[in-house]
């Protein structure tokens, strides 16, 4: 069974930082690639960043320069460095297997607000 636990979240003023991780099980992480989704309050989800099974990162172009993705294949962790943090970052951030959008962990909100 696939388990998925995300921490790291919190609210923080616009032009900070957050480290978010994502701890994942039940699954061969080296084989797929992951990817983290936010849902900012009455929005559809959208993907903000993924890294395939060999760590290439891909960004949302409104993250590109700001977040930085990374993956511990030795812990099955996958980490979201967020930089430069604006109101819009704000909502439900959540890590996904693979490269859709469904969400199975509880997710970690992020608050961005002065």
């Amino acid at each position: 069974e696939v388990h998925i636990v995300e921490s790291g979240g919190g609210m923080v003023q616009p032009g900070g930082s957050l480290t978010l991780s994502c701890a994942a099980s039940g699954f061969i992480f080296t084989d797929y690639g992951m990817t983290w989704a936010r849902q900012a309050p009455g929005k559809e989800p959208e993907w903000v960043s993924r890294i395939s099974y060999g760590s290439t990162p891909f960004y949302k172009n409104s993250v590109k320069g700001r977040f930085t993705i990374s993956r511990d294949n030795a812990k099955n962790m996958v980490y979201l460095q967020m930089n430069s943090l604006k109101s819009e970052d704000t909502g439900l951030y959540y890590c996904v297997r693979g490269y859709n959008l469904d969400r199975i962990g509880q997710g970690t909100q992020v608050t961005v607000s002065s």
